[in-house]
């Protein structure tokens, strides 16, 4: 299992606000598609998508899409470069958020971030690493 290079989804439920970012482990054994959507399994959003009107409505919202267009795609997606960016900048300002010194009103170290999933990771752009050096994830070139 080392030797296998995690998939980092993103997974939207525009109709409750919430974005999430998981990884295909995560995706199979966790209760991430219950935590977002609110159901058992990725084969129950295919049902959610067809019969759950207001579901349907928030993501032609979201979109700009008619109903004829809603594929599972649009709300299950492998992550972007440009996703882990806005998921890093969530992680600094939930970070500031929590870590406030309530005396000094100061904030400790906040660029920071923990490595919130595996080393190696794949992205739509292609594999990514983690880097200690700037708290993000680098594009892994063909001969690193």
């Amino acid at each position: 299992m080392e030797n296998t290079i995690e998939t980092v989804y993103r997974l939207e439920n525009p109709e409750k606000n919430i974005i999430k970012f998981a990884t295909g482990t995560q995706l199979r054994y966790e209760d991430v598609i219950k935590e977002v959507f609110g159901v058992a399994c990725i084969n129950d959003l295919h049902m959610m998508i067809q019969y759950n009107k207001s579901f349907q409505t928030s993501i032609c919202n979201s979109y700009g899409i008619s109903e004829k267009k809603i594929t599972l795609d649009k709300i299950i997606r492998i992550a972007s470069k440009a996703d882990m960016l806005t998921f890093k900048q969530h992680l600094i300002e939930n970070k500031q958020h929590y870590q406030q010194d309530p005396e000094t009103d100061l904030v400790e170290n906040t660029t920071h971030v923990n490595r919130p999933f595996d080393t190696i990771i794949k992205l739509q752009e292609g594999i990514y690493r983690w880097d200690d050096s700037n708290y993000s994830y680098s594009a892994v070139t063909n001969g690193a």
